[in-house]
C-alpha cells in the first residue's frame, strides 16, 4: 500500500473535519439546560415572561456561534484543499 503526501493531507483533513463537528455538542447541551431553566423560571413567575424569553435567547445565540465556528472549520477542512 502506497499512501502519497496528498492522500495523507486528505485523510488528516477528515480527520480534522470530524473532530472539530465534536465541537457542536457543548452548544446542544447549553441550549438544552438554558431552555429547560427558561421553563422553570416562566413557570415559577409568569409575569417576568418577556424578560426571561429575550435573555434565554440572546444567550442561546451566544452559545450558538461556537458550534457555527466548529461547522465552518469542518467545512474549509473537507472542501478547500490548500495543498491540491
Amino acid at each position: 500500500m502506497n499512501i502519497s503526501g496528498q492522500d495523507f493531507i486528505h485523510g488528516m483533513s477528515a480527520v480534522g473535519a470530524g473532530i472539530a463537528m465534536i465541537a457542536g455538542v457543548g452548544p446542544g447541551v447549553g441550549q438544552g439546560i438554558a431552555a429547560g431553566l427558561g421553563a422553570n423560571a416562566v413557570g415559577r413567575n409568569p409575569g417576568a415572561r418577556g424578560t426571561i424569553m429575550s435573555t434565554m435567547i440572546l444567550g442561546q445565540a451566544v452559545a450558538e456561534t461556537t458550534g457555527i465556528y466548529g461547522f465552518v472549520v469542518a467545512l474549509i477542512l473537507m472542501f478547500v484543499k490548500p495543498f491540491g
